[in-house]
């Protein structure tokens, strides 16, 4: 039997073809979408990403018949471990064929760089922050991603826990059926949360209009989402890099921005028309057609992703998310959106569940973050 070689990572070819090694494992799967490359190269190098601030970091690659088999990440965020006064290290950006000896050599690299660094547990997978991929899917293997997220093989869950990993938590995902109008329910409620505190949605003509809320946007994110499982606070890098990433593919027809009589933002709700399909057909390259399939897919789609809703604290349980729905509702109705996809939630976060009473909606993926003590 060939022996299995774990390399680290040590080079600009091997960072790439770390990043391109999924491509070759998916090849021809259906469901399996190609991330950027140049947005990975850039999440991946310290000097472009800003979370190496607080965070370390190894990548190793596997090799069997001097052939990759498979790679792994290693991150010590350390502003998430003092906030939580832990000692985790986390596995990310793991991918490997279907052989539980190579599974092994990856996870135990991994755990013997974490436990030299005087780390106590391991948990993964998960990046760097909260927008980074994260999660091994464990149902929904016949759906496709939502546009950032990470597809696997059936066989994951199942070499992992063999490793002497554990559940930690699930994050469910729903797939829901836009109706013919905006529910009446939320078109009452609307108007009446309205009126008791004194709020509307923003006037949004253009990108600018959005920007004027971004730093007010990302503050609030930090607020309302610090204690999410595995979440750190944004830096103003951070921030910044994600204004020009991510926002310039936000259109004003499908982000609510909810503020109060002062002016100052109370809520926010963010969706993007689906761009899962486009990404890939682009097979991880913007150029030369993978933009303009970008464009397509942001004008003419039947389905958009729900990517972020955040509401200030004073602000939560009185149903604020009626004037997000109902505003990002119509659009859906107005451009024949048929779908909702849902990116992933806590499992046991059953006040995000209950947003969705009044729709038609299937939970039809799951995927899991798993633990082990070192």
């Amino acid at each position: 039997m060939s022996e299995i070689k774990i390399i680290e990572v040590n080079s600009k070819n091997e960072l790439k073809s770390f990043i391109k090694f999924p491509n070759k494992l998916y090849k021809n799967n259906e469901f399996y979408i190609p991330a950027l490359f140049k947005s990975e190269l850039k999440t991946l190098t310290s000097e472009n990403n800003p979370a190496f601030e607080y965070c370390s970091a190894k990548y190793w690659l596997a090799y069997k018949n001097n052939e990759i088999v498979g790679r792994i990440a290693g991150i010590i965020n350390n502003k998430y471990n003092e906030k939580h006064n832990i000692k985790y290290a986390r596995f990310g950006w793991i991918d490997f064929i279907d052989n539980e000896e190579i599974t092994d050599a990856l996870l135990k690299t991994v755990e013997n760089w974490a436990e030299e660094n005087k780390m106590e547990y391991l948990h993964g997978p998960l990046g760097f922050i909260s927008f980074d991929a994260s999660g091994v899917l464990v149902e929904g293997f016949d759906e496709i991603p939502t546009s950032f997220a990470h597809y696997n093989y059936q066989y994951y869950d199942e070499k992992i826990k063999a490793c002497g990993f554990e559940k930690d938590v699930d994050w469910i995902e729903f797939n829901i059926k836009v109706p013919d109008k905006v529910p009446e329910r939320i078109v009452k409620s609307s108007k009446i949360i309205e009126e008791r505190y004194n709020l509307h949605n923003a006037d949004l003509k253009n990108k600018k209009d959005i920007l004027k809320y971004s730093e007010e946007l990302f503050n609030l994110l930090n607020d309302s989402y610090s204690g999410v499982y595995g979440f750190s606070e944004l830096t103003k890098k951070q921030i910044k890099n994600l204004k020009n990433d991510f926002l310039g593919f936000i259109s004003t027809d499908y982000i609510s921005i909810i503020i109060n009589e002062k002016n100052e933002l109370v809520a926010f709700g963010i969706t993007i028309p689906s761009l899962s399909k486009a990404l890939k057909k682009s097979n991880g390259k913007l150029f030369p057609f993978g933009f303009l399939r970008i464009l397509k897919a942001l004008k003419n789609n039947d389905t958009v992703d729900l990517l972020l809703i955040g509401v200030k604290k004073e602000y939560q349980n009185k149903g604020v998310h009626a004037l997000i729905f109902n505003k990002i509702g119509n659009t859906f109705v107005k451009n024949r959106i048929k779908y909702i996809e849902t990116t992933r939630e806590l499992e046991e976060n059953n006040k995000v569940k209950l947003l969705w009473t009044d729709y038609e909606l299937r939970q039809h993926k799951k995927s899991r973050c798993y633990i082990k003590k070192l």
